[in-house]
């Protein structure tokens, strides 16, 4: 297929509750070690695979927390399609997959400090994940949607850029609001922010990490940061990571939710956590401040697991090297 189909049984165009995520997915391999790498030896680890990408771990944190009618539109390679439309239905999400003919689904090295921080450094290669395009869109895919949310990582390349134009200028005509977390501190550097908040115009949510938010602004307060960027978007949740959220609107910041105690062992997900209960939160009528709070408390759990998803279900599949599924599909529903 040319296009992603769209989701069944949607209630028409403009109707509905459901949330649309466009992101990449990924497969993440997290190596947990303790102490400092042994660089030109041997480091001891705790090495897992699991299924991963920042749009990816929002929609299934999406589903986790209560959204009836969760959907991703995604693109990976033939080389694991199966194993990950598998995992994203098993956490009650309706995945609509592209599949690359040419690349391969995007992997990413996940180096996780075994000590108390659990801080992570990243490894990505974006494979497929950043090559969807307008053609892999369909107005159709907001049917019985009310929110659209988008992965920032797809504005990191030309292909993924013109399609999220083509999305938010599809969400506008229909009165859909749409939100985008920057996703990536080291690629908006390479971005530019300047570039970054021309390609956002007509998001009304940001949800920027705080690093996130001072690079955007050059501030160095994080709440200032949160209000500035205000001025820019109409809704800021600025989060804090162990010191909780920011909530800026108008220039000016409304609300400071508190962090929830957690003891870290993977921090890799954990804002994709915040997103995912925060949008769940305002699709059951939740103010920001409220929601920003439900994002908290999924936050932290998310630190306290391995991996950027909720704990699997037990049924969920382990993974394969080599999805059962054929090579050619470009847009395979399930």
């Amino acid at each position: 297929m040319s296009r992603a189909e769209p989701a069944q049984g949607g209630a028409g165009p403009g109707a509905g509750r459901g949330l649309l995520v466009v992101g990449d997915v990924i497969t993440d391999v997290v190596a947990r070690h303790r102490g400092p790498l042994a660089a030109g030896t041997d480091t001891s680890a705790s090495i897992r695979t699991v299924a991963g990408g920042a749009g990816a771990n929002v929609a299934c944190w999406a589903a986790r927390q209560g959204a009836s009618d969760v959907r991703l539109l995604g693109r990976v390679g033939a080389d694991a399609a199966a194993w990950h439309e598998r995992e994203l239905v098993a956490q009650g999400v309706r995945p609509r997959l592209v599949v690359d003919p040419l690349a391969p689904t995007g992997t990413v090295i996940c180096m996780v400090d075994g000590g108390a921080s659990a801080e992570r450094t990243f490894l990505t290669d974006s494979g497929a994940s950043l090559r969807l395009e307008p053609a892999d869109w369909s107005d159709a895919l907001l049917d019985g949607v009310a929110r659209l949310h988008l992965s920032g990582y797809l504005l990191f390349s030309g292909t993924s850029r013109a399609l999220v134009r083509v999305a938010v200028e599809a969400a506008q005509a229909r009165g859909v609001p749409v939100s985008l977390d920057p996703a990536s501190a080291g690629f908006l550097a390479e971005l530019g922010a300047e570039r970054f908040l021309a390609l956002v115009e007509g998001v009304d949510v940001l949800l920027p990490s705080r690093d996130e938010a001072r690079l955007l602004t050059g501030l160095a307060d994080a709440a200032e940061a949160a209000a500035e960027l205000s001025l820019r978007v109409p809704l800021v949740v600025a989060k804090q990571g162990h010191e909780g959220a920011v909530v800026a609107r108008s220039g000016k910041v409304r609300a400071r939710i508190p962090a929830v105690p957690a003891t870290p062992r993977d921090t890799t997900g954990a804002g994709d956590a915040f997103t995912g209960a925060f949008l769940a939160a305002l699709l059951a009528g939740a103010g920001p401040e409220e929601a920003s709070a439900e994002g908290c408390r999924a936050g932290a759990r998310a630190v306290e697991t391995v991996g950027g998803r909720p704990l699997p279900p037990p049924t969920a599949s382990a993974p394969t090297p080599r999805s059962s599924g054929p090579s050619s599909d470009r847009g395979h529903p399930t």
